[in-house]
């Protein structure tokens, strides 16, 4: 039976301590089969664990246990792979071994097996029942990685089948009880109280905690003089602070102590490396400068994260938040901390994804600190302020909240969970990044309408790639050559980048070896280019017409995987370019593409003040292109629009051709009768319908059906703005078909076509309800002046008014009110003169009241008009005293 020494590998470590609590847990705890291990960083949890789990399943029967360990990124996989098979004394890829992208170190007798959550995913989905392997241990949860969480969900499911299974996840952070609910569940059910989807079932999986093993760590707060970040990004006066803030507080260090070396962490690769060649520059001098990224090759990384050799000088670790957790870095006493990361956010609104500086969590600010005191005390240099730290975030946010979902859609449609539902998921995905992914993957044929995989979506998810790029492999091998279509996209889902953004630039440095990463490229390549082989033809026939240039092939790879993004330079700008998405966006300042007229883009970004062109967005990879091959690779968006306009009372049409939102060509033509009644009809939408005119008569007439709209609803028609504009058709037919004829605009009077809306049979009775003139006492009939017409459906307008001279009411006792007496007339009483006495809508109160204080100052101004005393009796007239 194989089995682990722990206590010669335990020797020394802060976990060792809670072993036998893990082991009383898997084996009698719960179900015997679920553990969650709250760890801090350092304890030891990465190192016990796994040989742990594979001493319960040799205590089960297994004579050949097989465990898998998760760790999030490559280098801290094979660290950790590394420094288990040195504590027991084994051959690296004997016992212990690893899997990442591209690099292998296993053998048949492996018991511990370090992998990535992609390898472990893409396993999962070919063998769903994970046959071969007893435990599955998930190493740092609590960064809630988009794939660490989908294994959760799977993996909880997986376990509903074979109870025998040892599933344990690892959390450095306080999130522990969230992860054991999920793990502890039993059957399908709903969500945790917290929002994440879970089972209804058992009771939560056992936590197992450990005390930290940190020493006593000093903080120091020192805030650079200016700003962290401007509209370019992180400010170049932020970099020299702490590129200088480590030089002095590592010298001071060295003084103390000549073991300690520093860990420094920035945003980005271009931060790091900024960094580094100033230190390198003359401020550390006597040190080693080392960076630690995702685009360092892995004899850099692993060069990175292991332990001073004898003889060898201080050194300065450079890194991103690779760093951050997964591995301790040895001798690391000294942390200088940017405050400052990188994390993926989705512009749903311009259909891009990448990657945004914005302030460290505080949890991730711990985190950090705590690489200074794993060894012995430490100390932490942050380069910002305590009302910065107290302004953070509390926890990293979760990437499924904010990265595209494409891959992880497709997983979950292989998986037999379309858009995860069901599944126990610690956060449901956005209803809104969901529906995108599901749309994309229908476009590329990867669903069925009930969105589960189709044939070709299960093979697009075991290709290590998005299924776009993908989807572009297979169907771009039969045109470019599947070694060409293999590089390609090895190329684009990498994390290297070139100069200016050129795609061709970085792929030829690739071919000559003459990058780190030339040699990873090269394998992942062949790799790609297996498979290839493996899955048969591609799953679209060549296209034998098309005439490609070494340069171009790559682009049209690149535009098979992303026809949204295929670029033309527009003509207003250089270097900015229209997206047949409709986005523009810029290249970077220099970039050799600006010579071309096409691009295909594979990488576009929100610029963050990086972007040149103005546009707000920036090109961060991307290959030439041609007209004819962007036709070839984007059939579908590939049309030709009649686009017609009415300007200024002139119609005029163009004959566009485009391929999405780029307009290739524009010829001037005759618009049809169709197009320019569309024309009209979008100007008028614009401009609204004041561009016709309202006569008289028509804005009379709009009033009083507006009124009993307003009163008595329908069917009454709605003639507002909106309302009239939504209706065209139904009433302004023939009068755009006489514009878009040629009729002029003063020529068209709306008092007709509105007379089409009033409805039948009510309309006999639209002159009694409101009548356009008012009979009054006088004999005269006086137009009713109706209230303008309200806009929004809330407002109640105001009041039908008669303006009238007084003396041509005496004796109205009663005021008269409209629409079937729902709607009292405002009368405005007027001196002889037409200028306004009173206003009312209750004449009897007016002759009683206030008529005599009118007429008491009124009949010396006007002698030869009537002012009786008795209003009631007078006779009304419109005449003069002497003329009665």
């Amino acid at each position: 039976m194989v089995t682990f020494s722990l206590d010669a590998i335990g020797s020394g470590l802060v976990f060792a301590g809670s072993l036998g609590k893990l082991a009383d847990a898997l084996e009698s705890g719960h179900d015997g089969g679920t553990a969650v291990v709250q760890a801090p960083p350092g304890t030891g949890k990465t190192t016990l664990v796994p040989p742990l789990v594979a001493n319960v399943a040799a205590r089960r029967g297994r004579t050949a246990p097989r465990v898998v360990v998760t760790q999030p990124r490559r280098v801290a996989a094979r660290s950790a792979a590394r420094r288990l098979a040195t504590l027991d004394g084994s051959p690296l890829g004997d016992r212990v071994g690893y899997t990442v992208r591209g690099e292998s170190r296993t053998g048949p007798g492996t018991v511990v097996e370090f992998v990535t959550p992609g390898i472990l995913l893409r396993r999962l989905l070919a063998d769903p029942g994970l046959d071969g392997v007893d435990a599955v241990v998930l190493d740092e949860v609590h960064e809630r990685g988009l794939e660490t969480d989908l294994l959760l969900g799977m993996l909880s499911e997986v376990r509903q089948l074979r109870e025998e299974l040892i599933l344990v996840a690892m959390s450095a952070t306080l999130d522990a009880q969230r992860f054991a609910a999920l793990l502890g569940q039993t059957s399908d059910g709903g969500q945790t109280s917290d929002g994440g989807q879970t089972s209804d079932g058992g009771g939560p999986a056992p936590v197992v905690d450990c005390p930290s093993a940190l020493h006593p760590l000093t903080v120091e707060w020192v805030p650079a003089p200016s700003q962290r970040l401007d509209e370019r990004g992180v400010t170049r006066a932020f970099l020299d602070h702490i590129a200088e803030t480590t030089a002095v507080s590592h010298a001071r260090a060295l003084r103390r102590d000549p073991s300690v070396d520093a860990l420094v962490f920035l945003p980005g690769v271009r931060e790091v490396s900024d960094v580094a060649a100033r230190l390198r520059s003359g401020l550390v001098p006597g040190t080693e400068v080392l960076e630690l990224h995702g685009q360092a090759s892995a004899d850099q990384q692993d060069r990175a994260v292991s332990g001073r050799r004898p003889g060898d000088p201080p050194r300065i670790i450079v890194s991103t938040a690779l760093a951050e957790s997964s591995l301790t870095v040895p001798g690391v006493r000294l942390v200088v901390d940017s405050g400052l990361s990188r994390e993926p956010r989705r512009d749903s609104g311009r259909g891009m994804s990448g990657l945004v500086t914005v302030s460290t969590s505080r949890a991730s600010a711990e985190q950090r600190a705590g690489r200074a005191a794993r060894q012995g005390p430490g100390t932490v240099v942050r380069c910002y302020g305590q009302q910065t730290y107290a302004a953070a975030p509390a926890h990293l946010t979760p990437e499924i909240a904010v990265a595209d979902l494409t891959s992880a859609a497709l997983q979950l449609a292989c998986w037999g969970a379309p858009r995860g539902e069901g599944l126990a998921l610690p956060d449901a995905p956005p209803r809104a990044s969901m529906d995108d992914a599901v749309e994309v993957l229908r476009e590329l044929g990867a669903l069925t309408d009930a969105g589960l995989a189709t044939d070709l979506g299960k093979v697009l998810a075991r290709i290590p790639a998005d299924p776009r790029l993908a989807r572009a492999l297979l169907d771009g091998s039969s045109t470019v050559g599947r070694k060409l279509a293999a590089e390609t996209v090895a190329l684009v889902s990498g994390d290297q980048r070139a100069p200016g953004g050129d795609l061709v630039q970085l792929l030829r440095a690739m071919r000559s070896g003459s990058l780190p990463a030339s040699r990873r490229f090269s394998e992942e390549a062949r790799r790609l280019e297996s498979m290839t082989r493996n899955v048969g033809n591609a799953v679209v026939p060549s296209d034998t017409s098309l005439k490609l240039t070494g340069d171009q092939a790559p682009g049209y790879v690149v535009a098979l995987a992303f026809p949204d993004r295929i670029a033309r330079r527009a003509s207003d700008h250089g270097s900015s370019y229209q997206l047949t998405s409709g986005t523009r966006a810029g290249l970077p300042a220099g970039s050799p593409l600006a010579a071309h007229e096409w691009l295909a883009v594979a990488e576009v970004s929100r610029a963050q003040g990086r972007d040149t062109a103005g546009t707000g967005a920036v090109i961060r990879s991307a290959a030439p292109l041609s007209e004819s091959l962007a036709r070839a690779a984007a059939p579908s968006l590939v049309q030709e629009i009649v686009e017609a306009r009415f300007d200024q009372g002139r119609l005029s049409a163009r004959l566009e051709r485009r391929i999405g939102a780029i307009v290739v060509s524009s010829t001037p033509i005759r618009p049809s009768p169709e197009a320019g009644r569309e024309a009209i009809a979008t100007a008028l939408g614009r401009g609204g319908l004041a561009m016709l005119g309202w006569s008289e008569a028509a804005d009379s007439l709009r009033r009083r059906l507006a009124l009993l709209r307003r009163e008595l609803g329908g069917p009454w028609p709605d003639v507002s703005e909106a309302g009239l504009l939504a209706r065209l058709d139904e009433w302004l037919a023939p009068e755009l078909e006489a514009l878009a004829g040629g009729k002029p605009l003063n020529a068209v009077d709306l008092a007709e076509p509105l007379q089409r809306l009033l409805p039948w049979p009510e309309a006999v009775h639209f002159d009694a309800l409101v009548p356009e003139r008012l009979e009054v006492p006088s004999g005269s009939r006086v137009r009713i002046l109706y209230p303008e017409v309200a806009e929004r459906a809330a407002d109640d307008g105001g009041r039908p008014v008669v303006a009238v001279k007084l003396q041509e009411c005496f004796g109205w006792d009663r005021t008269p009110r409209l629409v079937d007496g729902r709607v009292p007339v405002l009368f405005h009483l007027l001196s002889p003169a037409g200028r306004p006495l009173a206003v009312t809508d209750d004449l009897a109160s007016f002759w009683s009241g206030p008529y005599s204080q009118v007429r008491a100052e009124m009949r010396g101004r006007y002698p030869k008009h009537p002012w009786p005393e008795d209003p009631w009796t007078a006779p009304a007239t419109a005449r003069t005293k002497n003329r009665m």
